[in-house]
């Protein structure tokens, strides 16, 4: 439930309430941004083909079963997702088919001298949350802040989209993380936990992306930094979302790629050709530049720039299934700073009730570890394992009754000066739209929750050219909390 009084409802386009004429739109990708677009036009009437290449869905945050050596049939995925709670139009999908998520009491975060700091107990609304914080961390030491560039850090306090990526999108995280002069050791949490969401190391990352995702999750939201999860395992909690757009009449089609789309428009699979009205794509960045190379659509300079579309470096997910539990005390979701490879540890069993009813059959845990911006997978995966057993000693004698890695690279990069090349919901094809993560959109929204707001925002923008209504979209505030410091920041 949303508690920021400050959040912003931006109305949905006027119209009538379905569709006046038959409508048929293909959307391509059945991840959060397909899965939303395509709730967000059935609900009007249109007929939808949704198509996905994996025989699973939610894309990025969907799962998948598999079956350990002792004949035991699990569940696995791309890793953890927190579902934060300024999470807006993503919990509206959720939200419309009964899914339910739980709180998670904390995410505590431990660097390389054993400090740790939580969220649990701080004040929710800012500035208090960022005072609170700061005055009980240990990492955050009162010479340290002394020390800090305060002309500098205004900047975090006036975040105003797309004006933000204008003043500092040319700069990366790095560079702008040393100019505030923000205390070193403090620094696994300016960028651990905000910058590296994005799987991309501090010198390839936009400085502005930094900045609005501290606006979106600390500095511009009285939501809190602790977030719910979901309690089914991935592969199962996308159920109710599909299983409702069947009953909207949305012909799904799973372990389908789209091949080519032609003018016009005609959607082609390996084995079948499907026509449509309009058509959504909403995939990741390495399937959107294959489709486009393969489908003779739009404008050279519009076909360019899906090409020149970046993806972040590879990120491996380690899972193990332990014939011990880990000690009672460890948290679902540790966070680490300094501890190179690994970036998260999760304990599945504390949360995930496929993960805890394995662990209470066995007698064992489910643990899960992360590190994102990888560069050899060996390696990795080796130091992971190390790393577990040094956090969590009593791991190291442990027998791993099961073992499975992902290692991917199709999130998309967020490098300095590049967002005004990114493309847009709108596209220079009529009836062509797109959404995604990596899609461009002027509102303080990242991840998971941009997938969202675009993949509504690309069904309004088709349903706007067929006189029809269009579906409301909500983000945190869209400038800095604090007037004061707002005028401030613009006198720098």
């Amino acid at each position: 439930m949303s508690r920021d009084r400050r959040r912003v409802r931006f109305a949905a386009p006027a119209g009538a309430e379905r569709v006046p004429e038959p409508k048929r739109v293909a959307v391509v990708g059945g991840g959060i941004a397909g899965l939303t677009a395509a709730t967000a036009l059935a609900e009007r009437g249109v007929v939808v083909d949704l198509f996905e290449r994996e025989r699973y869905w939610g894309g990025r945050v969907g799962g998948w079963t598999t079956t350990l050596a002792d004949g035991s049939t699990v569940g696995m995925s791309r890793g953890f997702h927190a579902f934060f709670r300024q999470y807006y139009n993503l919990r509206a999908l959720l939200g419309r088919a009964g899914v339910a998520l739980r709180p998670v009491p904390d995410y505590p975060l431990l660097d390389e001298h054993g400090h740790t700091d939580t969220f649990r107990g701080i004040p929710r609304v800012p500035p208090w949350n960022a005072f609170g914080f700061a005055l009980r961390s240990p990492t955050f030491t009162l010479s340290g802040l002394r020390k800090v560039n305060l002309r500098a850090a205004l900047s975090l306090v006036d975040v105003r989209v797309p004006e933000t990526y204008e003043r500092l999108d040319a700069e990366n995280a790095a560079d702008f993380l040393a100019r505030i002069r923000f205390p070193e050791a403090a620094r696994h949490l300016a960028f651990d936990v905000f910058s590296r969401s994005f799987f991309a190391s501090p010198q390839r990352l936009s400085a502005a992306e930094l900045a609005v995702m501290f606006h979106l999750y600390f500095l511009g939201s009285a939501e809190g930094l602790l977030f719910d999860v979901p309690r089914e395992p991935f592969h199962t909690l996308w159920t109710p979302v599909t299983d409702r757009l069947r009953e909207l009449g949305v012909r799904l089609h799973p372990g389908t790629a789209v091949t080519e789309i032609e003018p016009g428009f005609t959607v082609h699979t390996a084995d079948r050709s499907y026509p449509a009205d309009a058509v959504v794509l909403a995939l990741e960045i390495p399937a959107l530049r294959t489709l486009v190379a393969a489908s003779p659509l739009g404008p050279p300079q519009w076909r360019e720039q899906i090409a020149e579309q970046e993806t972040a470096p590879p990120f491996l997910v380690r899972r193990l299934w332990l014939d011990r539990p880990v000690r009672a005390d460890r948290t679902a979701f540790l966070a680490t700073g300094g501890l190179p490879p690994l970036d998260n540890i999760s304990v599945l069993d504390r949360y995930d009730a496929e993960a805890a009813a394995w662990a209470a059959h066995t007698g064992g845990s489910v643990v899960e570890l992360h590190a994102y911006a990888a560069e050899d997978r060996e390696t990795t995966a080796k130091e992971l394992l190390s790393r577990l057993h040094a956090i969590y000693p009593e791991t190291q004698q442990a027998t791993i009754v099961g073992d499975r890695e992902e290692w991917r690279a199709d999130c998309p990069l967020f490098a300095p000066g590049t967002y005004f090349r990114r493309p847009p919901v709108a596209t220079p094809v009529p009836g062509l739209v797109l959404a995604g993560d990596g899609v461009r959109v002027d509102l303080p929204v990242a991840l998971m929750e941009r997938a969202a707001t675009t993949g509504w925002l690309a069904a309004n923008r088709l349903l706007g050219g067929w006189g029809t209504a269009g579906h409301p979209v909500t983000t945190v505030p869209t400038r800095g909390r604090f007037a004061p410091l707002r005028a401030l920041a613009r006198l720098q």
